[in-house]
């Protein structure tokens, strides 16, 4: 039994849910004494933390640590493209994290004189980070589009590790609105999983890959 077929006899029997709980209480445990070390030295800039079950829900680890350093690793590459491009950040905004989770990376820009806003399709992430966040806009959207924003309303939209979760049928209906909330001369920037992914695929999908096609692994 492969690892797929054994995670959905799982859910078919009810027991995912508590897998993924139990799992979930055991990497807390592991993490515990040096995510106490962060905190007794403090958070570098000094921002609420999401506790440690929102931060596994989008970094896929409660380190704190790695959540702090991953998100300034972010916002450090959204930064470094615009400046490479002669585009200031100041200039850049209003901005708007497309998937902005529990602010792992907007947090970077809290500061920088910019309107920030942030959406996300999960709830309880978009609680946190209006209670938490409040230099920053937040709203939910759906998981199509429309987005809760005017047109031309922002100057960068940025969208790290979200298109790598959408199926194709989703990808160019959000790529089209990212397009509309943008004013015009704005700046989008997103990732994907590029040429660094193409050894696991297999023939048909490295010839898809080759000849410009998106190629989507497990888009159920």
């Amino acid at each position: 039994m492969n690892r797929r077929t054994f995670r959905t006899v799982l859910d078919r029997l009810g027991l995912l849910p508590v897998l993924r709980r139990v799992r979930e209480l055991v990497s807390i445990a592991q993490s515990f004494k040096a995510n106490r070390a962060v905190l007794k030295t403090g958070v570098p800039d000094g921002l609420p933390v999401p506790p440690a079950h929102l931060r596994i829900l989008v970094a896929a680890s409660p380190d704190l640590a790695w959540f702090l350093e991953g998100g300034r690793r972010g916002g450090q590459s959204v930064r470094g493209i615009l400046e490479r491009n002669g585009v200031p950040i100041q200039s850049a905004g209003p901005i708007l994290d497309f998937g902005c989770g529990c602010g792992r990376v907007l947090r970077s820009f809290v500061g920088s004189g910019v309107s920030i806003s942030g959406s996300d399709l999960n709830s309880k992430l978009i609680d946190w980070c209006r209670l938490h966040l409040p230099e920053a806009r937040f709203e939910k959207n759906g998981l199509r589009p429309p987005l809760p924003f005017g047109g031309g309303e922002f100057g960068l939209v940025y969208s790290l590790s979200v298109f790598t979760h959408l199926p194709e049928a989703l990808q160019r209906p959000w790529m089209d609105e990212l397009a509309r909330v943008l004013r015009p001369g704005g700046h989008l920037v997103f990732s994907t999983h590029g040429a660094r992914y193409v050894a696991p695929l297999s023939k048909e999908e490295k010839a898809r890959f080759e000849s410009g096609h998106l190629v989507v692994r497990h888009d159920d």
